[in-house]
């Protein structure tokens, strides 16, 4: 009877206590937010253009910063991001062309991925290009001003006229520093491995 309650113990210490001691230290790991509206610094991989991209090409970037949240590393220098235009308006008359890029995922270094809510930055609304063409012609105009001794002086001065050239196509080129901003938090589940 004492030979079984010895050997039950030692059962219960060799499957109980000794996995517990083995346990890796997970003290200071928990599972965090990156919270929306954060800026992401990262390159471009490839030249894109509304002139030879749609909607259904894949845009690669790479970020260029080691990112921190208190004393974690969370997104390594290194660390790859992918997206898709998602609004491109082509060049007319008085307007250039225009794009929207999304970013959807975030392939840290170790190949861990994780889904990503997020646009590249610009202060025009997050839209590259958009804006107003030259004017197509300028009109003369005479503009008078008093002198001194009571005598009128005229100017010539030249004000846009009523037509707008045609657009042009956007293109951002490969290596060119962007800013990724995020519109949802990222839920990380997963710490890069550190150096």
């Amino acid at each position: 009877m004492v030979i079984k309650k010895i050997l039950t113990f030692v059962i219960l210490f060799i499957f109980i206590l000794i996995p517990a001691l083995a346990a890796p230290d997970i003290k200071d790991y928990d599972e965090f937010d990156i919270p929306s509206g954060s800026f992401i610094p990262v390159i471009s991989l490839q030249e894109f253009s509304t002139a030879y991209n749609d909607e259904t090409d894949t845009l690669n970037f790479v970020s260029t910063n080691d990112i921190y949240l208190y004393e974690h590393k969370i997104i390594p220098s290194g660390t790859k991001f992918s997206g898709y235009i998602e609004k491109k308006n082509e060049p007319i008359i008085g307007t250039h062309a225009s794009m929207k890029i999304f970013i959807n995922s975030m392939i840290l270094p170790d190949g861990f991925k994780l889904p990503v809510k997020g646009y590249l930055y610009t202060a025009n609304n997050n839209l590259f290009g958009g804006g107003l063409t030259e004017p197509e012609t300028y009109i003369k105009v005479p503009h008078y001003h008093k002198g001194i001794v009571r005598h009128f002086m005229g100017v010539i001065q030249y004000r846009p006229g009523p037509t707008r050239k045609m657009g042009e196509h956007v293109t951002v080129a490969s290596g060119t520093d962007l800013l990724i901003v995020l519109t949802a938090p990222i839920h990380m589940t997963h710490l890069p491995l550190e150096d």
